[in-house]
């Protein structure tokens, strides 16, 4: 299978669960800003909205969103314990908490306060979103290592987005429970590695750039 991914993007989560799965797996660097692969070529259509992750499996096909990419991955690597097994309570739990983590928390939260083109207004209200969220996750934690009773995809999914704090002026210290989570959470070997790579590739993304501005 092949990774299209963009360096500290939500398809880190991927990275992580496949690293986690100690799965083999290509990964194609997608620069989302531009739409584009690192050779130039148009990368939308591979994905007409031209944003990752994007899983293309062995058997040729492609798959979209992290609600989808996540579970598909734990499953094609059962031995791992990703996930909980199709059809029960726990799996339920896992979808519910990979919707929270998609839409409460990535999409309400995370992407306007990153869009450097999303105005004041938009922002102060995304932000004013952030304490109920972060408040259910500081209460849910209090007692648990993970969301569930052990690592799954939802952990590495919920790791990504919050790592973004640092970035988006989401501070961890006003839930502690979260903030011990997130960091707990970075201290895992496989998240530990995925994390330093992409870091390390997203610093070179971002000098590549100020290059291209400077010409």
């Amino acid at each position: 299978m092949d990774l299209y991914f963009a360096p500290l993007a939500c398809s880190l989560a991927t990275r992580i669960a496949i690293y986690e799965a100690g799965a083999q797996a290509g990964f194609i660097q997608v620069d989302t800003h531009h739409k584009q692969l690192r050779d130039g070529s148009d990368f939308r259509p591979v994905n007409a909205l031209g944003q990752v992750p994007v899983l293309r499996t062995d058997e040729g096909w492609l798959l979209t969103e992290n609600t989808a990419i996540l579970p598909y991955v734990a499953d094609q690597f059962a031995s791992a314990q990703l996930a909980p097994p199709a059809g029960s309570a726990e799996r339920a739990r896992l979808q519910q908490w990979l919707g929270f983590i998609g839409t409460e928390l990535h999409k309400a939260i995370f992407v306007p306060l990153l869009d450097p083109n999303a105005p004041a207004d938009v922002k102060t209200y995304a932000r004013d979103k952030a304490a109920l969220r972060l408040g259910v996750l500081q209460a849910h934690l209090a007692q648990r290592e993970f969301l569930l009773e052990r690592f799954s995809v939802a952990d590495a999914y919920l790791f990504t987005v919050l790592n973004w704090g640092q970035y988006s002026g989401i501070h961890l210290a006003g839930w502690p429970q979260v903030g011990a989570y997130y960091r707990r959470i970075a201290q895992r070997p496989h998240v530990a590695r995925a994390l330093a790579e992409e870091a390390a590739l997203y610093g070179e993304e971002v000098a590549r750039r100020k290059e291209k501005n400077t010409v």
